[in-house]
């Protein structure tokens, strides 16, 4: 490290309270997977910046976002609050690549940053870096604690850095968030929520998953699949049905799932981001929230399963606004009187719908010619725990790739696999055909 500049910032917002549900809900992800869930990129700086540049930048993002400033406050029984300052000071690391490949240099000090042990009583949740080569700036490096911000989020954050828009921060940020939360309206939301959980949670088979063929020591792993197929199809049906690309997708992963498991109601939990709500389409938080949803796709066409995708996503959206803290205890009731009740299918769709429509429209040949050539990696295997089951999905470059977290406790490696390339087959199929019947028995 060659050098540190202390950054002080101020900024509007200041106060402390409850945490929001978007808030308790990734604190009660950090606690089970046992991470503060940094997320981490880096990039190349454009020729000719300054250290006063990004000075100004992370001076910035500190003081207009007052996530940037929230750190948390533990009470003697475990209770947790979030804490808005109004003024501090931080730190940009400057670091010298010398020989090496500045983007290598770069990809370290990202991992480094994410590594370094986290206090959340103490350490602000953003970390910025510079690699410097040659006596000039080349790359940017932020990390942030997933509580600053969801995806919709980082992007509102980056949009704004960029633009310095004039407009103050939407009023709902989250302490604003926390007390209408807890005003009546935010307890009748609450309590709709729940009432459709329990209800779905009542209702499904016990979906009693076989017990993992190929358990492994370390038992947790991350895959992923890149498929130039999975791209075309989704693209393709969406225009053809007038059906969102994310909805399509929400269908052709059930049957896929349903394949795997060999149960034709299908039991997932899509994230929503939410921020179709009044007051938090820009809010810089973390704000988005798993749903539920049940989908059945046993002894019907592809057509009539993205039907009923279109009619469960709007309910599941609706509802998945809620309380966390009640939620677990929901679950706990229920589990306790139906012994065996499984959810751990977590699906997380992080594409772009409207740049999804903004792309040609494949033909069928062209569709049928990337079919099968998808590619699967598996890259970590680590003792800390992930979620049982938790597939992300991104458009990247040549494709539609999708990120696969697991516990081979739960579900064996290669049923996992054959999962994300099912989810390729049964977009094809349907992409080619859609009054084809989906294959899974009633």
């Amino acid at each position: 490290m060659a050098e540190r500049v202390v950054v002080a910032f101020a900024g509007d917002g200041a106060g402390e309270g409850e945490l929001s549900w978007g808030q308790r809900d990734i604190w009660l992800a950090m606690l089970r997977q046992e991470t503060w869930l940094p997320n981490g990129a880096w990039g190349p700086l454009p020729p000719g910046t300054t250290v006063d540049d990004l000075t100004d930048r992370l001076r910035y993002l500190m003081s207009r976002f007052p996530t940037a400033r929230t750190r948390l406050r533990f009470g003697p029984a475990g209770e947790v609050r979030q804490v808005v300052a109004a003024a501090g000071e931080t730190v940009l690391e400057i670091v010298e690549a010398g020989d090496e490949d500045p983007a290598a240099v770069a990809d370290k000090v990202r991992l480094r940053l994410q590594d370094d042990p986290y206090d959340h009583e103490r350490d602000w949740p953003v970390r910025m870096a510079a690699v410097r080569h040659r006596g000039e700036l080349s790359h940017l490096v932020v990390v942030l604690c997933h509580l600053v911000a969801d995806g919709l989020g980082a992007m509102i954050m980056v949009e704004d850095q960029d633009k310095r828009p004039e407009t103050p921060v939407p009023d709902l940020q989250p302490l604003q968030q926390a007390g209408w939360q807890a005003s009546p309206s935010g307890v009748r939301q609450n309590a709709t929520a729940m009432r459709h959980w329990d209800s779905i949670l009542r209702q499904i088979p016990l979906h009693r998953y076989a017990p993992s063929r190929d358990p492994q020591q370390p038992r947790h792993w991350r895959g992923q699949f890149h498929s130039p197929a999975l791209s075309l199809a989704l693209r393709a049906l969406s225009a053809f049905t007038g059906i969102a690309s994310s909805t399509v997708l929400l269908g052709v992963y059930a049957v896929a799932l349903a394949r795997v498991t060999g149960e034709g109601t299908t039991v997932l939990r899509p994230m929503v981001n939410n921020r179709f709500r009044p007051g938090l389409e820009r809010v810089v938080c973390m704000l988005a929230q798993y749903g539920l949803t049940r989908l059945d796709v046993a002894g019907v066409t592809f057509a009539e399963v993205l039907e009923r995708a279109k009619r469960a996503a709007m309910t599941t959206y609706k509802h998945a606004y809620y309380d966390p803290a009640a939620l677990d205890a929901l679950l706990t009731r229920v589990v306790e009187e139906r012994p065996g009740l499984q959810l751990p299918s977590y699906f997380n769709d992080r594409r772009d719908d409207a740049a999804v429509a903004n792309t040609p429209v494949p033909s069928p040949e062209a569709i049928a010619a990337a079919a099968g050539r998808g590619e699967f990696t598996w890259s970590i295997r680590q003792d800390v725990p992930f979620e049982p089951l938790i597939v992300h999905v991104d458009e990247v470059e040549g494709g539609t790739q999708a990120i696969v977290f697991m516990d081979t406790h739960v579900i064996a490696p290669a049923d996992t696999e054959a999962l994300l390339r099912g989810v390729e087959a049964a977009a094809v199929e349907a992409a080619l055909n859609l009054e084809a019947p989906t294959g899974v028995g009633a």
